[in-house]
């Protein structure tokens, strides 16, 4: 069984940084995609980041270059998100996801989500 379990998340002031961590398990995720999305209230899903578990291509939002940094441990079958200089309409709550496409542009489909870990940031 497929499992994704992001932690990291929470409460932090603007300008500060946060590390959200993405468990994966369930199976090989070499050939996949691993992206992260987030979900504000009011508003749709947005991609944040994504990058190929085997390889080094990695893609970003433009609402976050330059600030967000994705990448995974293989040892820990871990993805990271390394969040930096971090601004209040960045709270939203984070999910990860796998896709078997590996494609790491949107509009790629993901085939499983973890269940989310909420970010807050404060002004």
């Amino acid at each position: 069984q497929v499992q994704l379990v992001e932690s990291g998340g929470g409460l932090v002031q603007a300008g500060g940084s946060l590390r959200l961590s993405c468990a994966a398990s369930g199976r090989t995720f070499s050939s996949y995609a691993m992206g992260w999305f987030r979900l504000a209230p009011g508003k749709e899903r947005e991609f944040v980041a994504a990058m190929r578990w085997s390889g080094s291509i990695t893609n970003y939002a433009d609402s976050v270059k330059g600030r967000f940094t994705i990448s995974r441990d293989n040892a820990k079958n871990t993805v990271y998100l390394q969040m930096n200089s971090l601004k209040p309409e960045d709270t939203a709550v984070y999910y990860c996801a796998a896709g078997d496409s590996g494609s790491v542009f949107p509009p790629s489909e993901y085939d499983y989500w973890g269940q989310g870990t909420q970010v807050t940031v404060s002004s």
